[in-house]
Formats: C-alpha cells, sequence, structure tokens
C-alpha cells in the first residue's frame, strides 16, 4: 500500500496486535500436483531455491523467537501450523523435532498447541501414532466425491490422490479422531455443491471449510469476470451448499466460512482473515528461516509474501511494523474507497487480501470476489433475520408462565 504512513502509525496511538499462529513450512516440496496450488502454481516460484526440508538451526532459532514473542506480550496460547508442500515428507524426526523445540522453549504460563495442513496421502497408523504421541491436530485436504476431487488434486504423473486420501481420512476419523480438526475444500464451479458437500461428510469431520480459488483483478479465478455483468458463480455454489448446511435438523459438521458470516451477523468478530476485519496475526517461517505475511500472496506477483527479515536475525515484533502486516492490522484503514461506502463493509473485511491485488494498483481495491461477497453475505443475513423473526414470534406466543 503506497499510501500507508507506517511512521505516522508508529508515532500515534495505534499499536499492532502481537502474533499466535505460525505457519511453519517444514518441507518445501509436495509429493502432490494440484493444478491450483498457489505455492507451484503462482507467479511466485521462489519454492525452487527452498531447502527441501527446515534444518536443525532454524528449528531452534524458530522455537527461541516464539518463545521470545510469548514472553514479550505475555501469550497464553500460540499455535503452530505444520505446513509445507507436504509437511509429511519432512519425515518423524523432523517433525518431533520441532514439537520438542517449541515446547521445551516457550515459557511455562504458555501453551504451545500443535497442528498440521496435509493431503493426507501420507497419513498411515504409524504417522498417525506419532501425531497422537504429541497431540498434533490434523487438517486434511479434499475437494469432494472422487471424480470432484481427482480433477485437479493429482499426483504428478496425472493420477488422482482420491484413493489413498481416503484411506488415510479413515484411518484418521476411526481410532485416531481426537486428532480430527476437519476438511479444507476448495471451490470448483464444475462440482456440484450438494454433492461435494455431502461428500465431504463421508468422514463426519468436526468442521469444513470452503475455500474460493486464489485470484485477483490481474489473474481471477476461474468463472469469476473482472468486469462486473450481474453474475455471482460462487456465490450461486455457495448459497446452494449453505442452504444444504443450515437447514437440518441436527447439524452434521461445522462449515467455518458460513459460521464465521454468522458471527459477524451477530455482533462477534471474525476469526479467520477471509472474512471481516479482525487483525491477522499469522506468521509465515519458511524452510530457509525467512519470515513471510500469508504465503498466499504468492498469487500476486513474485516475492509479494516476502518482508526481507529472517528468524535468525530478526526479533518477531519487527515483523510487526512491515507495511503488509500493518496493512492486514488496521481494519478499515486499509479498504479502498468502494469498501468503505458499501453497507457490508465490517461484515466482509475487504474480502481475503490477496484476492484485492491488481497490477499497478496494489491491494487497495474490492475483493475480485466482491458480487460474489455481497450476495452470499446477504442471503445468511436474510436466513438468519427470518428465524430469528420466527423464533420471536413464538417466544411471544406463548402463554406466560
Amino acid at each position: 500500500m503506497d499510501t500507508l504512513d507506517v511512521e505516522r502509525l508508529r508515532a500515534g496511538d495505534w499499536h499492532p496486535s502481537p502474533l499466535s499462529e505460525f505457519v511453519l513450512k517444514v518441507h518445501s516440496r509436495c509429493n502432490l500436483a494440484c493444478d491450483y496450488c498457489y505455492v507451484y502454481e503462482s507467479a511466485d516460484q521462489s519454492w525452487t531455491a527452498q531447502p527441501m526440508r527446515m534444518s536443525s538451526r532454524v528449528i531452534r532459532s524458530t522455537a527461541s523467537r516464539i518463545a521470545e514473542h510469548a514472553e514479550r506480550h505475555a501469550l497464553r496460547r500460540v499455535d503452530v501450523i505444520l505446513h509445507g508442500g507436504e509437511p509429511l515428507l519432512a519425515g518423524a524426526t523432523l517433525i518431533e523435532e520441532v514439537i520438542r523445540e517449541v515446547r521445551g522453549a516457550v515459557p511455562e504460563f504458555c501453551r504451545a498447541e500443535f497442528g498440521m495442513q496435509t493431503n493426507g496421502v501420507l497419513l498411515d497408523e504409524k504417522t498417525l501414532d506419532m501425531l497422537a504421541a504429541h497431540e498434533v491436530g490434523v487438517s486434511v485436504s479434499l475437494d469432494g466425491d472422487q471424480a470432484a476431487h481427482d480433477r485437479r488434486r493429482r499426483h504428478g504423473n496425472g493420477r488422482g490422490s482420491h484413493a489413498e486420501v481416503m484411506r488415510g481420512l479413515e484411518l484418521l476419523a476411526g481410532h485416531y479422531r481426537a486428532l480430527y480438526r476437519g476438511l479444507l475444500c476448495t471451490v470448483d464451479l464444475r462440482n456440484d455443491p450438494v454433492r461435494t458437500y455431502e461428500a465431504l461428510l463421508e468422514t463426519s469431520p468436526p468442521r469444513v471449510d470452503f475455500l474460493l480459488p486464489h485470484g485477483n483483478w490481474t489473474t481471477p479465478p476461474p468463472g469469476r469476470p473482472v468486469v462486473d455483468d450481474g453474475s455471482t458463480p460462487y456465490a450461486d455454489w455457495l448459497i446452494k451448499a449453505f442452504e444444504r448446511w443450515y437447514h437440518v435438523k441436527e447439524r452434521e459438521t461445522g462449515v467455518r466460512y458460513f459460521e464465521e458470516i454468522i458471527n459477524l451477523l451477530l455482533g462477534g468478530e471474525s476469526r479467520s482473515e477471509s472474512i471481516g476485519l479482525a487483525p491477522v496475526t499469522m506468521l509465515v517461517i519458511d524452510t530457509d528461516g525467512a519470515l513471510q505475511q500469508v504465503d498466499s500472496l504468492k498469487t500476486s506477483y513474485a516475492g509479494a509474501p516476502e518482508t526481507g527479515l529472517t528468524v535468525h536475525d530478526h526479533a518477531f515484533d519487527d515483523v510487526l511494523w512491515h507495511p503488509g502486516v500493518v496493512a492486514r492490522q488496521i481494519g478499515v484503514a486499509a479498504l479502498s474507497e468502494p469498501c468503505m461506502r458499501c453497507r457490508a463493509r465490517d461484515l466482509c473485511g475487504g474480502g481475503a487480501y490477496p484476492h484485492r491485488y491488481r497490477e499497478g494498483d496494489g491491494y487497495r481495491n474490492p475483493s475480485v470476489y466482491c458480487p460474489d461477497l455481497f450476495k452470499l453475505i446477504g442471503h445468511i443475513d436474510r436466513t438468519l433475520r427470518r428465524d430469528l423473526a420466527a423464533l420471536n414470534a413464538y417466544a411471544d406466543a406463548r402463554p406466560a408462565d
């Protein structure tokens, strides 16, 4: 953001929120070749120069910096997400080293919770026993039924991964269910939304999160016109999924995207960087120790998530004053003029930050998904208002005790 005056903010009353979620890229390669991957298929190809595995030196420095940040800001909890590439390629020895170093470094008053985002292909009993021993929660990427999933989540030779993922998920959802955190599903307009949602229910996940494909005004997502022609393909898809999820007698699972919108409509605060105005408090540490903003910024241009800082030479407080991090913490002050005038401003929050990018104009734009977000939020708002009105009418009609 060219207009962001960080020095003026430093001199004023605004202070950044401390970081509390740390995404550790423990392995920089993957055993799948998903065609929409923001790491390997985006404008930023820096992964090719990254070490394959996080070294012991980077691990120790990362643990020390997390502990330093927790001590400085009296953090009662930090979340550490093992990520990649595919984090399980790092092997059990390295993963256990990360867990041991971080938990051994943080102050006694701070709890370090570990999670992992995996494609699920390498989940087996030995691996899950190791993760269970260290209480590492596991989230898996699954894009629906076999046809939907294998369309895009394939091996390098073109072979689909659905069967392997489901084998791992059946183990995770069975004896190791205490580790099961949920599923991530990237929306594909070619897939039926209701069939996709129902396929995700097969292993009874505790939560599902629908992800909009990464794109922006320069490189738009599939099927999303950059000229507003009145179409809302992603809202239409998500509304069908919402209707199937919402109108059941007993809730089958949580859907994070919908729940965060509902939470905002009811006066709460979003816990997701994709919606709302809550400050983003996440930091990515790459295999070489580089400190990065949210790595989905790689879809904007080469080097977009870089801060120029490293875990060896910089405290995490230094990252808090990086202009890109500040822009994702200052709420409405980072929004574009159209967003400022929009009645859905505080709910949408401008959408996910990477989706606002336009070449030559930076990130001070509405989301490329703006029409879809407006329609989806409006639909959920009307649904809640109708049901709350019916509930109030029922309460008023009940005879007094």
